[in-house]
């Protein structure tokens, strides 16, 4: 992916995240080796950050610093952000989105505060009602996009189509799928089978005339299993299931490695299958999939995870690299744009129906 085709910087929230300002600094650092030609506007207090920066000569020559001593903390509430966070580092970064001076937006701050301020500053692309947090999952086939994973507790039919929408918008840029397979998640994979907002859904993406790939329902088992590309769900669901897959990793991990420590043959084990397991440990590493993106807003938001190190961070800066050179926004607006003449191509349709019938009667 070429990072020639960014004009624009990408902003910083140099002091959200437990490991603040350290490893902005130095995932921004990693990004610009991985990605030359990019530009950063970092955000934060500027007596902290320039010592760190000057360890870092390629970045200083590719960043500008933006001062502001004020930080968003990790348990402020997203109410007390908004009414109080003007001038933190987190909700300037975002405003330089929205007044044109960076092209995105990444911050490990707290979550609940960079969606409401995001939502506040950046407003929704028309015709999305909601927005989504999108993020890439381990399958035994590769990777897939999963969302919405937690902006919204609650979904109707409509919203679950155009996480739909949006999902595989996100998977071409992301993936680079040409006709990714999306599923909505349900608790079986049989017509009759789950809650009436899923079952609508599914119809609308069934009946769709949009370029959609649908494969249909599929169950919690499918997602690691790689039977489609894109999984939609509401926000209560996915975060349920993100959290539960990233606490198994976790649980296989640690049983990995007590096994190995267990008795002096199971480490002479460990070391002979050395090579095994640290393939199957980079498979298991979540810092790979760092970068989580709020869909659906005008302007390009990714979330890092809280507790990101450097190379974590960096991968995150790398979802924020490739979203904007393949102008996913503009995909999505492209596809929501065909949904209001559909519907009121399916309103005319009723309308006419109804009267014929209320003729014939």
């Amino acid at each position: 992916m070429a990072a020639g085709k960014i004009q624009a910087p990408i902003a910083l929230d140099a002091m959200g995240g437990d490991n603040a300002p350290d490893c902005v600094i130095h995932g921004a650092e990693m990004a610009l080796i991985r990605h030359p030609g990019i530009k950063f506007l970092i955000f934060g207090n500027e007596p902290e950050l320039t010592p760190l920066i000057e360890k870092h000569p390629t970045l200083k020559a590719s960043c500008e610093i933006v001062h502001t001593p004020h930080v968003i903390a990790s348990e402020d509430k997203p109410s007390v952000a908004v009414r109080r966070g003007k001038s933190s580092s987190m909700w300037m970064a975002i405003e330089s989105v929205k007044n044109g001076q960076a092209c995105a937006v990444v911050s490990a701050g707290n979550t609940g505060a960079l969606m409401a301020i995001s939502k506040l500053v950046l407003r929704t692309l028309n015709g999305i009602n909601r927005p989504a947090i999108a993020a890439l999952f381990p399958t035994l086939r590769g990777e897939c996009v999963m969302l919405d994973l937690g902006a919204n507790v609650e979904s109707d039919a409509q919203d679950l189509y155009r996480f739909a929408i949006m999902g595989d918008a996100f998977a071409r840029a992301v993936l680079g799928l040409s006709r990714p397979r999306i599923g909505l998640l349900n608790v079986g994979s049989e017509d009759l089978k789950g809650r009436a907002e899923v079952k609508e859904a599914c119809s609308l993406l069934k009946d769709s005339r949009l370029s959609l790939n649908f494969h249909g329902f599929i169950e919690g088992n499918d997602i690691a299993a790689g039977t489609v590309d894109v999984v939609v769900t509401d926000g209560f669901t996915g975060n349920v299931a993100l959290k539960t897959a990233e606490g198994a990793a976790r649980l296989i991990r640690t049983y990995l490695r007590d096994a190995f420590n267990s008795s002096p043959v199971a480490k002479l084990g460990g070391l002979l299958a050395s090579g095994a397991l640290a393939g199957v440990k980079d498979k298991l590493d979540d810092r790979k999939r760092n970068g989580a993106m709020f869909l659906g807003l005008a302007g390009i938001a990714v979330k890092s995870h809280g507790g990101a190190d450097a190379y974590s961070f960096c991968n995150a800066v790398s979802v924020a690299v490739e979203l904007v050179a393949h102008r996913i926004n503009d995909r999505i607006i492209e596809e929501i744009g065909h949904l209001e003449p559909l519907r009121q191509n399916s309103l005319k349709l009723e309308a006419k129906t109804e009267q014929l019938q209320k003729e014939t009667n």
